[in-house]
């Protein structure tokens, strides 16, 4: 069953959060044909610098073959 994780600046808010969570599990539901009992969603924030140290050297670049859209900026 799919399990969606999201890397996020820090400063959203919940509501944005639930929102983008309704809206990806809406469009995963359509392509993948499965229900929404099928789903889980995960979101964790981290800061400008936790992203520039962490997530974009060990979560990003290091997956970089398994991106299916790479980002448009460096560091």
């Amino acid at each position: 069953m799919p399990h969606i994780k999201i890397n996020l600046l820090e400063g959203k808010t919940e509501a944005q959060k639930q929102e983008l969570t309704d809206e990806i599990i809406k469009v995963a539901k359509k392509v993948l044909d499965y229900g929404d009992d099928a789903f889980s969603v995960a979101i964790q924030d981290y800061t400008k610098e936790e992203w520039k140290d962490d997530v974009y050297p060990n979560q990003i670049l290091a997956e970089e073959k398994k991106l299916y859209k790479k980002p448009g900026y460096k560091y």
